[in-house]
């Protein structure tokens, strides 16, 4: 019996793509949030030095490793009581958002809830593992059949963040039904709007949500945006140490190890902290650029408090936006990816050189309806 999955939703972007590579000064690619600035280079030394990696890696990471992961959620989560064997690398955050309902043992008649508007993996893991996914944002909608709770803050593609209040309630819903809770928290370091440019965007295991209890309770993080090691492949979770222990049980006879130089990349990534601020000055002036030509044009920016995107909306179809800009050579990821045929948002991406950010405000300054 096959799986039912939804069809690749970027595939459906072919058409507009190949229109905006026909403008004269070539496509302006805003629609896929793909690093395009070098990896650092403290973290690729630390890699070439350890290519010598003759024997299979652990699945568990070396004890370096982990204890860099408990380091950095201590350093710049504020996440305190973590040991190494509540940590567990991955091989990015990806195939562990698809694979955790599974790696659960979730099936049929169990439930996984992911935000509303939402990355689609989450529902594909649900299907992977014949669970049913439901989209909600209110703990009290969230039926008794729940096994698995899916919070993504910052959010992709809104980049909205959970408070520490909403997260808490978030958390005390789950535990009531006996579910995990997961929050995806890849863009933590990219925080935008007050109070959270300069301040911390608060973790789901911070003390204030948990108390101190990680029971039920995990967080994912991915090294791809801070430290532009998205072809590296390099993740991580942390949290209630029986999950993880499960987790990991799995993916041992699985052989899900991340390769032995990649874990010594990540110990690298996790100790320098100039690279990541760095870098969010390279995204905060992008995102300033793009930003202020899109409200020259007309387009609403909504949510957008944090992380690599950004969401926006002129109230028509968003097929109808992503038209307009293929006209103009800018490709973006339209909102029925992520909330339905009936979105009237676009996501645009600012993983783009800072001379294609000026390309598109230069081109959006002829951004009108038709």
């Amino acid at each position: 019996m096959s799986l039912a999955l939804p069809d690749f939703p970027w595939d459906s972007l072919a058409g507009h793509a190949q229109r905006a590579r026909e403008h004269a000064d070539g496509i302006v690619d805003l629609s896929v949030g793909s690093p395009v600035d070098a990896t650092p280079e403290v973290v690729r030394q630390a890699l070439v030095a350890a290519t010598d990696a003759h024997a299979y890696p652990t699945t568990s990471g070396t004890l370096a490793l982990r204890e860099a992961i408990v380091d950095w959620y201590a350093r710049r989560r504020g996440v305190t009581g973590l040991s190494p064997d509540a940590v567990l690398p991955t091989i990015g955050s990806k195939e562990l958002v698809a694979l955790m309902p599974l790696l659960l043992g979730l099936g049929p008649g169990d439930t996984v809830v992911h935000p509303r508007t939402a990355y689609p993996t989450y529902a594909v893991g649900a299907a992977i593992a014949r669970a049913t996914a439901i989209a909600s944002d209110h703990p009290d909608e969230w039926p008794a059949s729940t096994r698995l709770v899916w919070l993504n803050s910052p959010g992709n593609p809104t980049g909205a963040v959970l408070a520490v209040d909403a997260l808490r309630a978030a958390v005390a819903r789950a535990r009531e039904l006996g579910a995990v809770i997961v929050n995806d928290e890849c863009y933590v370091e990219l925080g935008w709007r007050a109070p959270y440019d300069v301040e911390p965007v608060p973790s789901i295991l911070d003390p204030r949500v948990i108390g101190g209890d990680a029971t039920g309770v995990i967080s994912v993080y991915s090294l791809s945006k801070q430290s532009n090691l998205a072809g590296y492949r390099a993740a991580f979770l942390a949290g209630d140490e029986a999950i993880v222990r499960r987790v990991l049980d799995v993916r041992k006879h699985a052989g899900l190890m991340p390769p032995a130089p990649v874990q010594a990349a990540m110990i690298a990534a996790l100790g320098d902290e100039r690279h990541v601020a760095e870098q969010r000055e390279v995204y905060r002036a992008r995102r300033t650029v793009l930003a202020a030509a899109l409200e020259s044009a007309g387009v609403r920016i909504d949510h957008s408090e944090a992380g690599l995107y950004l969401w926006a909306s002129r109230d028509e179809p968003s097929l109808d936006t992503i038209s307009s800009l293929a006209d103009l050579g800018i490709l973006a990821a339209p909102g029925t990816f992520y909330e339905g045929e009936h979105s009237r948002h676009v996501r645009f991406a600012l993983t783009a050189t800072d001379e294609r950010i000026a390309a598109a405000a230069q081109r959006l300054a002829h951004f009108s309806k038709h």
